[in-house]
């Protein structure tokens, strides 16, 4: 994650369904005009005449695509219906990404886990090539039996709640326009439970879906939260995240990051 409030960032991500959607109507796009599939033979499909969009792993490839266009600042929505039943060891990862050597990037990755376990989050945002804004969080709903709408709303001055802190020294993406996505892969290794529980391949072929995809560009320059979107926010924050680099003293012996404390003045209000 590039640097800034990571613990709002990635929960806004997740809020913004909730928080944005009455401000803005949009259409759906076709998945033919909008992505390519860029790896994995056929294990990618775009069905229902560009409406739906399908990713699957088996024991030999996962797969994945990419937006036709590039996006500098803007809103996009994706509806997805994560991998369901015992997704221990996959991972699906969604992101928006600029390719020069010192990227940009906003990043979700949904770790699998066993069934009846809940999935993590994994929050990332790059500025500059720079990362190291993890953050995780459980997700409180099901995020297999239905689609649910993830939301990246990006200007110049915040991604959400990940605020500009150009002036303390803080990257921020904002020069890079970034491609959006989508990948499902095999990560037993450190997914679940640190890599302590592997892939049942037995449960293959794994299967993540996307609809209604939506991107806009204009009306979101001014765009923050208001205090019911913060609120809700910390709320999330209290009961459901459970790695939060700010609070990583281990990891950071010389200092937390510099955008940490104001991370923390938003959490008190």
């Amino acid at each position: 994650m590039s640097s800034t409030t990571s613990s709002s960032l990635q929960v806004s991500f997740l809020l913004s369904l909730f928080i944005l959607t009455s401000l803005m109507t949009l259409s759906a796009a076709n998945f033919y005009q909008e992505f390519d599939i860029t790896w994995g033979d056929n294990r990618a499909k775009i069905l229902d005449g560009g409406q739906l969009l399908t990713l699957s792993l088996d024991e030999a490839f996962g797969s994945g695509f990419q937006s036709k266009n590039e996006y500098l600042f803007g809103r996009i929505d994706m509806q997805i219906k994560l991998v369901a039943g015992n997704s221990a060891g996959t991972v699906t990862a969604y992101y928006l990404s600029s390719q020069r050597p010192t990227h940009d990037e906003i990043d979700f990755e949904f770790l699998g886990n066993l069934f009846g376990d809940p999935y993590i989050v994994y929050t990332n945002v790059f500025s500059h090539g720079k990362g190291n804004r993890e953050q995780q969080f459980h997700l409180w709903f099901d995020r297999t039996k239905a689609f649910h709408t993830y939301s990246m709303v990006w200007n110049t001055q915040r991604i959400i709640v990940f605020n500009n802190l150009e002036s303390i020294g803080v990257p921020f993406p904002k020069s890079q326009p970034m491609r959006i996505y989508s990948s499902l892969w095999n990560a037993d290794d450190w997914a679940t439970r640190g890599g302590l529980v592997k892939t049942n391949w037995t449960k293959s072929p794994f299967t993540a879906s996307y609809r209604n995809f939506k991107a806009s560009t204009v009306e979101w320059q001014d765009q923050a939260l208001d205090a019911t979107g913060r609120n809700t926010i910390r709320w999330v924050q209290k009961k459901y995240m459970v790695y939060n680099y700010c609070t990583d003293l281990k990891r950071f012996p010389e200092g937390l990051p510099s955008e940490c404390k104001w991370s923390r003045s938003l959490q008190r209000g």
